[in-house]
């Protein structure tokens, strides 16, 4: 039987303590909120999958994104205007990204939010594409691409994670928890 393994930096949250867990290959939304107690970003296991597995896994249109760094469309995102209460993970591999009670309305077509779940749910990265330096949004488990970081979000933090909906799921729960 597979354990959750300690995790990766222990003073990065004192609160968690090592897991004893089951630890699925993949949380589906609805189990997520089962694990909770074992962040999926904690874990030492990072995913690493050729582009064949990403596609036989995704759709093509997540492969797209959280791939080959593409964007939705603005306004088409199921979770543009989306109000449930939970958390939000990564599509590719099921690591918690976002709570609920950071998303706000940006007006910018794909969902907002003004922080992640916690520090080591997303990782930042430089991007100079397109003719724009930008500050790209990956997820910290899986490296999938999920959108990109902003200077102009509300308050605590002034920033806004713009994130394309594709690039993730829902977990119903109660918000933030």
């Amino acid at each position: 039987m597979a354990r959750y393994p300690k995790p990766v930096n222990p003073n990065a949250n004192p609160q968690l303590e090592p897991c004893t867990a089951k630890l699925p290959e993949r949380l589906s939304p609805t189990a997520a909120k089962d694990f909770k107690q074992c962040p999926r970003m904690f874990w030492e296991k990072k995913v690493a999958k050729s582009d064949d597995e990403w596609r036989r896994e995704l759709s093509s249109e997540q492969f797209e994104v959280l791939r080959g760094k593409g964007t939705e469309r603005p306004f088409t995102g199921k979770y543009d205007h989306f109000g449930g209460e939970g958390t939000f993970l990564c599509a590719g591999c099921g690591a918690e990204l976002f709570s609920s009670k950071a998303k706000f309305d940006s007006g910018s077509g794909w969902p907002s939010f003004w922080e992640p779940a916690n520090s080591d749910s997303v990782t930042e990265k430089r991007d100079s594409s397109h003719g724009m330096e930008r500050t790209e949004a990956l997820c910290s488990r899986c490296d999938g691409h999920l959108g990109h970081i902003f200077p102009d979000g509300p308050d605590p933090t002034g920033l806004r994670y713009c994130i394309n909906s594709v690039s993730l799921e829902f977990a119903e729960g109660e918000k933030g928890d």
